[in-house]
């Protein structure tokens, strides 16, 4: 599905924890998260480290959707 929306002209930011398999779908922006049962936080941290998390996440989504891309790329911190 994401290969098809962004043949549609709309950029897609795939955001996994599991990066080969992003890489193998062919996501064109992939963000790395944190863990499979909880890949936008830690439920360990307390909830301002939680949003800390998340916030960081989405930022990094965001600056990826910005970003021209012409092969598939990850975007670590």
């Amino acid at each position: 599905m994401v290969k098809e929306i962004e043949r549609a002209g709309i950029p897609v930011v795939h955001m996994c924890t599991v990066v080969p398999i992003s890489l193998t779908v062919g996501a064109n922006r992939i963000v790395p998260t944190i863990a499979i049962p909880h890949p936008l936080g830690n439920p360990a941290l307390t909830m301002a480290e939680e949003k800390a998390i998340r916030r960081a996440l989405v930022e990094r989504a965001l600056k990826a959707l910005e970003t021209e891309v012409s092969e598939q790329t990850v975007f670590e911190k």
